[in-house]
């Protein structure tokens, strides 16, 4: 069997975490996964065993067969893993999606924010999303209430293609009041996930999935942010992993600006037109 369906595999075994998938995806060198390169790899017996068991499942050949039909399976060795990605901390080993897989391979601008947003950061979307529309970049954001919503929205509305990263598997709706939302993104650009498909969210998943968010962009627009929220995460994975960082500032009587302005201060672009224009920030 190939990589990317023994990683699979792999992750249908319980207790086999990032952790151990990774020291074991590290071993695998050759193309094809056979019985004979797994008993000789450089693992603690435990991991071996693990591998051998995978390997040997027949009830994964089921539940991989159910997960094929349901989406579509990229793994760090595909040729259409984001290159981006590969090189962020901790990359997902596995994704799973749903749409046009190749809008990873095209400049992927993410917008961020609060989910209690105002009218403000409406108004920046609505007005900001058509100039970068224009100039071909993808809409990535993570399909929250909010910010998140209002970029994929903008995006489309704008005969934009837009990508969502979720923090549950691609059979969940959440929020339910983004159902339809979901579908068009489905239709119109590209859902991905790292959990499997039949994932129910849960609030520790979301962090987890806003190094995604940040890894397969160029850059991460934040329009309002709390000072300790997710999208000053997302933000600050931006800055480790090299990307560039936009803020919209905002009053300093506003609790929703104080973290797109404690980034600006910090040293993140701000965002004080609608022209949005990389190359302009880069002189």
């Amino acid at each position: 069997m190939n990589k990317t369906e023994f990683l699979l595999r792999l992750k249908l075994q319980k207790g086999v975490g990032y952790v151990k998938m990774l020291q074991i995806a590290t071993q695998l060198d050759a193309e094809e996964i056979d019985l004979i390169q797994l008993n000789a790899l450089d693992l603690p017996l435990a991991l071996r065993e693990i591998c051998l068991k995978a390997y040997r499942d027949e009830q994964a050949e089921i539940i991989i067969e159910r997960i094929k039909q349901q989406s579509e399976i990229i793994s760090f060795f595909d040729d259409s893993y984001p290159e981006k990605l590969r090189q962020i901390y901790q990359p997902p080993l596995i994704l799973f999606a749903r749409g046009d897989l190749s809008l990873l391979k095209k400049p992927i601008m993410t917008i961020v924010g609060a989910r209690a947003a105002t009218n403000y950061s409406q108004e920046i979307i609505q007005k900001l999303v058509p100039s970068l529309v224009k100039q071909k970049y993808i809409i990535a954001s993570g399909l929250a209430k909010g910010v998140d919503a209002m970029a994929h929205h903008a995006t489309l509305n704008n005969n934009g293609k837009t990508i969502a990263v979720i923090g549950n598997g691609l059979n969940h709706f959440y929020p339910m009041q983004n159902h339809f939302l979901q579908e068009q993104i489905i239709d119109q650009g590209l859902i991905i996930s790292e959990y499997l498909p039949d994932t129910p969210p849960r609030p520790y998943r979301f962090p987890q999935r806003n190094r995604i968010i940040s890894g397969i962009s160029e850059g991460v627009i934040v329009t309002e942010a709390k000072e300790k929220s997710g999208s000053l995460i997302t933000a600050s994975l931006a800055l480790q992993e090299n990307r560039d960082v936009y803020a919209v500032p905002g009053p300093i009587t506003s609790s929703l600006s104080k973290g797109p302005n404690q980034l600006i201060e910090a040293g993140a672009t701000p965002i004080v037109d609608f022209e949005f224009k990389k190359e302009r920030f880069d002189n």
